[in-house]
């Protein structure tokens, strides 16, 4: 299932899914109060619910609760995710943009997944302004798919993992490259290089709608960044060096994982213009339309905007 958070045009702001004929459900009013108004009250206890949806019928027509999805705007997924942890699990990404700063990857990259906390609080959605942050001249893009957590859990292992996940939707980590030089020469970030957005959607898949894609213990799904309509990225997930696996038993180690914490992959490989030089393109501007598009998981589209100063 492709499950949103919408707003209609009254402003209203709720849960639901798309439906394959176009059509947008609201959970909460389609099931006459038996399902919750938003994804993370959902994803809390989704077990429960599962019988409910299942008896709700595919339903064909605008109504109460369905709209057609000209009629709403998508936000980001989970607006307010409880966390979100980034990974850096793309090992092209990570020798092709260290040897750019003329560093080779440190035997400790291939020890354990790595990774920060970013700002969750700082979420956009699809279609959403991305301001450039003060200070920055630099600002790039970051091509990414990002797991959900949908059970609570600690100390997880990897061949257990799967269990915990719920779905997965695009991710866009923004980064103001200058800004996080800087502040990294300290040893300690990247922070504000990173706080200023983090963009999800269009939607979060469920896990068993990507089966077809699945090969073995991975995903085979293509993953493209074009910026003003000029493909500049193309990867695939397949490629990752860390599975979901391996980056959740790494991040329950001594931790209790709850659901709707976000896991992101990292950068894939040619995934933002950091790696691949200004020489290929130049750091995003005002104007910019940066657009991802990863197989089953849609479409996330962000225009670039000034930022106050």
């Amino acid at each position: 299932m492709k499950y949103i958070t919408f707003q209609t045009k009254e402003g209203k702001v709720s849960a639901g899914w798309l439906q394959d004929n176009g059509l947008v459900v609201d959970m909460n009013v389609c099931s006459g109060g038996r399902l919750p108004s938003t994804l993370q009250c959902f994803l809390d206890s989704h077990d429960q619910y599962t019988s409910i949806i299942e008896e709700l019928p595919v339903f064909d027509k605008e109504g109460e609760g369905v709209y057609s999805l000209s009629e709403v705007t998508l936000m980001a997924p989970l607006p307010r995710p409880v966390s979100i942890r980034d990974f850096y699990a793309f090992e092209q990404h990570v020798k092709t943009s260290r040897s750019r700063r003329g560093l080779d990857v440190i035997p400790e990259w291939y020890d354990f997944p790595v990774f920060y906390f970013t700002n969750h609080l700082a979420v956009k959605g699809p279609d959403e302004e991305i301001e450039r942050p003060p200070g920055c001249e630099w600002l790039d893009y970051e091509l990414e798919i990002a797991c959900v957590i949908g059970k609570q859990g600690r100390d997880i292992s990897a061949s257990e993992a799967e269990d915990y996940i719920f779905g997965y939707f695009i991710m866009n980590d923004w980064s103001s490259r200058d800004i996080q030089r800087e502040e990294m020469k300290v040893g300690l970030g990247p922070a504000k290089g990173k706080d200023f957005a983090t963009s999800f959607g269009p939607y979060l898949v469920s896990k068993d709608e990507l089966e077809s894609y699945r090969h073995d213990d991975v995903y085979d799904l293509e993953m493209t960044a074009t910026v003003n309509g000029k493909l500049l990225s193309k990867g695939n997930l397949k490629d990752i060096y860390y599975s979901f696996g391996e980056m959740i038993e790494r991040a329950s180690k001594g931790v209790t994982l709850y659901p709707g914490e976000v896991i992101g992959s990292g950068t894939v490989g040619t995934g933002c213009i950091l790696e691949l030089g200004t020489e290929v393109h130049r750091w995003l501007e005002p104007g910019d339309e940066v657009e991802f598009t990863i197989d089953g998981l849609g479409t996330l589209k962000n225009t670039v905007v000034e930022g106050r100063r």
